[in-house]
C-alpha cells in the first residue's frame, strides 16, 4: 500500500486507501471524515499513517 500522489488533498493516505480497495476517493474522504466526527483517535491514526505509509514511487501507475 502506498500514499497516492494523484489522489491527495493533504497527505495521499485516503488516496492510498481508496486505491488499495477499489473505492472512490471521495467516498473514502467522506467516510473518514465521518468517522472523525466520533470519539476516538482518528486524527493521531491519519498523522500514523502519513509516517509510516510510504508515498507511491513515480511511475508506479503505468495505467489509468
Amino acid at each position: 500500500m502506498y500514499r497516492s500522489r494523484e489522489h491527495r488533498v493533504l497527505a495521499g493516505v485516503c488516496g492510498g486507501l481508496a486505491d488499495k480497495f477499489g473505492l472512490p476517493p471521495t467516498l473514502v474522504r467522506v467516510i473518514w471524515l465521518l468517522l472523525s466526527l466520533l470519539p476516538g483517535p482518528m486524527w493521531v491514526v491519519y498523522v500514523v499513517m502519513w509516517i509510516l505509509i510510504p508515498e507511491e514511487p513515480r511511475g508506479y501507475r503505468t495505467s489509468v
